[in-house]
């Protein structure tokens, strides 16, 4: 057992070694470490303890209110709605901000740091802690900041971006979305005009992606990107000024007579509406109201003119009439050239070859091509003569038929216009404008045959 007693020995010594570390110098380096990354922070709590908050700039105090968690209200100098991603912005900026190095411990010195009568002062509160930073000059590089921390009056440089600080109004915290709604949400828009108004239909409500058509003054199917598009520019409607009410509002009340566009959204929650004014068009002022007891908005004159759409913006622009998916055979004729093309069990072959095997790529891509071509311009609203823009000798006529067996699409381009060409068809009553390229790409029957054997020489 004596001759042990060495290795027993080491093993004890071992063992309180490590019984040391585990006990002792551990637990301390991370008392370190954690000291040292709350030194780190800015603030002395997370975001999501955050129940209170105010801020003071060169214009006044501003109070605000927590309606549930993350979401805020203005509650003084005005009671009313704030801009949740404003107010939001600025906490997460001072949470997940840290200090560069502390300048000055129990300073007296502020002025150097622009802290003497700082920007602005933000005060946070978390429960029974609260905490006020207020923010000074630029430090020595760009995006920081130096700030007086309220609880310990120490002057730090942090990596605060000055733009989320500096420059921050009364304003800049109030809501200035005009309308709040979820596009899927929305069942019908009506668009209000002093002499008309289009209602368009969402066809595919509760889905991923809205359906639009339009219901009235007809009955037709909506250009989807230029609705959605017209959704996109609602969302966001902003207020660039808002005159609330008192003499100032009532002054500019009078001088709104009938609006340019009323834009009504309806939903099964409620209905939204705004109504856009452009009381003066030479100062180019605009003006919005959303009901007859809020404030009015100073909003961009440009979003009148993006806003007040007529039929022919909102419609399926597609002349031909017919979905490229639901034409079962396309006749095809040219002043060089006739045939037509049949959908046999979803395969196309030419009617008069009907043995031949046709190029299934080069056939898709160019029936796709004939009923996708839309207008560009309007040039006649109602039937007009059609000899003098080349339609009754027209360049190219297709006539599409569909799975039933009706004829339910037709386009005709005739002649060309500058780097257009005129065209009609049957989904848009009048005479129109059109890309020339679909002029350039009908394929012969011989380039549909030779694309196919070309593709099946390629193939061996």
């Amino acid at each position: 057992m004596t001759r042990y007693w060495p290795t027993l020995l080491l093993v004890a010594i071992l063992a309180g070694l490590g019984g040391y570390l585990y006990l002792v110098e551990f637990p301390a380096k991370e008392r370190e470490e954690k000291q040292e990354n709350e030194l780190k922070h800015i603030l002395p709590f997370p975001e999501t303890a955050i129940t209170g908050l105010s801020i003071t700039t060169a214009q006044g105090p501003i109070q605000f209110k927590q309606t549930e968690p993350s979401k805020w209200s203005i509650g003084a100098p005005i009671q009313t709605d704030a801009d949740n991603r404003e107010v939001q912005g600025l906490i997460r900026a001072l949470v997940t901000g840290s200090v560069t190095r502390t300048v000055e411990k129990q300073t007296t010195q502020l002025a150097p740091f622009g802290l003497e009568q700082p920007v602005t002062a933000i005060t946070l509160t978390a429960g029974t802690q609260q905490e006020t930073i207020s923010i000074g000059d630029s430090g020595p590089l760009s995006n920081t900041l130096y700030v007086l921390r309220g609880s310990d009056r120490h002057v730090l440089l942090t990596n605060l971006a000055p733009k989320d600080f500096i420059n921050k109004s009364l304003m800049t915290f109030r809501r200035k979305e005009l309308l709040r709604f979820v596009q899927n949400d929305v069942e019908r828009v009506r668009l209000t005009y002093p002499t008309t108004e289009i209602v368009i239909y969402n066809m595919t409500k509760d889905k991923p992606r809205p359906s639009w058509k339009i219901r009235y003054p007809v009955e037709a199917e909506a250009d989807q990107n230029e609705v959605r598009s017209l959704m996109f520019r609602l969302e966001d409607l902003k207020a660039l000024g808002i005159i609330d009410p008192g003499p100032e509002r009532d002054a500019v009340a009078k001088t709104l007579t009938a609006p340019r566009v009323k834009i009504t959204l309806h939903t099964s929650t409620g209905d939204q509406s705004v109504r856009l004014y452009q009381p003066n068009q030479q100062s180019g002022e605009a003006i919005a109201e959303t009901t007859a007891d809020a404030p009015l908005y100073r909003i961009n004159p440009a979003l009148i003119k993006d806003l007040a759409k007529e039929l022919f913006n909102l419609q399926d622009k597609r002349l031909l009439g017919l979905d490229y998916t639901d034409i079962a055979m396309l006749s095809v004729k040219t002043r060089d050239q006739q045939y037509v093309l049949i959908n046999q069990t979803g395969e196309w072959v030419l009617e008069d070859q009907a043995t031949e095997k046709v190029s299934q790529e080069a056939a898709d891509l160019f029936v796709s091509r004939v009923a996708n071509l839309p207008a560009e311009e309007r040039v006649m609203k109602q039937s007009a003569p059609l000899a003098p823009y080349g339609l009754l000798s027209p360049a190219a006529e297709f006539i599409a038929t569909s799975k039933d067996g009706k004829t339910s699409g037709k386009l005709t381009l005739g002649n060309q216009a500058g780097n257009l060409r005129y065209a009609a068809g049957q989904r848009l009553q009048g005479v129109y404008l059109v890309r020339p390229d679909l002029l350039t790409q009908i394929p012969s029957k011989a380039d549909l045959l030779a694309k196919s054997q070309e593709k099946s020489a390629a193939g061996r």
